[in-house]
């Protein structure tokens, strides 16, 4: 708006003045609006719809397994893999693969010298 103004007026300096003016309030504030509103809700909406599809897929898995006759415990295992974040209590951490390993030999090998 402050551009169309300006190009009305460009044979008056004060007015080309002003319309730079509102010119660069309206774009801070579009800045801002789309920084501090528009983007935050797009990224939430973004994120439900993305959850919302992962649950219908879900679904989906789910009554295909029924509808198959698949064993209830392999449909179990088929949807728990759709969960790509184990469920951990926040105390415990589960070991790394190296270490279960490790640990795993050791009371073996003592076993065996015994």
């Amino acid at each position: 708006m402050g551009l169309i103004q300006v190009m009305k007026h460009l044979d008056d300096i004060r007015e080309v003045g002003h319309g730079i003016a509102v010119a660069f309030v309206v774009t801070v504030y579009g800045v801002g609006g789309a920084n501090i509103l528009l983007l935050p809700s797009a990224n939430k909406l973004r994120a439900r719809i993305q959850r919302a599809r992962l649950m219908k897929e879900l679904m989906l898995e789910g009554v295909v397994g029924i509808v198959e006759g698949l064993n209830p415990t392999l449909i179990r295992l088929k949807l728990e893999a759709f969960n790509q974040e184990p469920a951990r209590s926040p105390g415990k951490q589960q070991p790394r693969r190296e270490n279960a390993s490790a640990g795993a030999a050791a009371p073996q090998a003592a076993q065996a010298g015994d």
